[in-house]
């Protein structure tokens, strides 16, 4: 075969080729995993879904004591709960600075990671009184979500400030290994 056809057919090969690693090399990279694990202390398990390509977690916690489900939408820094225990669901801005970075939750829930994981952190929030009227605004997973149940916003306490709070008004969290979450207060109608 003479040589300039030689070239005109590599040409061929190294289009293609090219596409795929473009295309389906981020997209490999992108993958959803998914975990269930037994709870440290606890009756039940926690299933997590890791969707990293919308930078979405979702959690069931199935804890006999305090069953929960949650969203962590890393996209918009949000944190959408739907407490069991109140038929209530919590909306929280998120603090970027507070929370375990999706990548260490991808790493945790894929076991990659051998434990090297942020100290756990203990946040409190205190729900505040309006009820959200329009979910759709948060994306239709914190819409689906929180269906059907009352929906509040929750502000986090200032370090130090969560002494004065009820402790039977908390709903207490745990995510992973890697954080505590307290949302205090009393929800308006229940």
């Amino acid at each position: 075969m003479p040589l300039h056809l030689k070239r005109d057919n590599m040409r061929y090969l190294i289009a293609p080729s090219i596409l795929v690693t473009v295309f389906l090399v981020p997209t490999l990279a992108l993958m959803n995993t998914s975990d269930s694990h037994l709870l440290d202390g606890s009756v039940g398990t926690q299933t997590i879904h890791v969707d990293t390509f919308r930078g979405m977690v979702s959690i069931q916690d199935d804890n006999v004591l305090s069953e929960w489900n949650g969203i962590v939408d890393y996209k918009n820094a949000l944190l959408a709960v739907k407490l069991f225990s109140k038929m209530a669901c919590v909306l929280v801005k998120m603090d970027p600075a507070a929370f375990p970075s999706l990548n260490d939750i991808t790493q945790a829930v894929g076991k990659q990671a051998s434990g090297h994981y942020p100290p756990t952190r203990g946040l409190t929030y205190t729900v505040l009184p309006n009820r959200i009227k329009n979910l759709a605004q948060y994306g239709v997973p914190v819409k689906d979500l929180c269906r059907a149940v009352p929906t509040y916003f929750a502000r986090q306490q200032k370090e130090g400030t969560a002494g004065a709070m009820d402790p039977d008004s908390c709903s207490e969290l745990q995510l992973l290994s890697f954080m505590g979450l307290s949302i205090c207060g009393e929800i308006p109608g229940l």
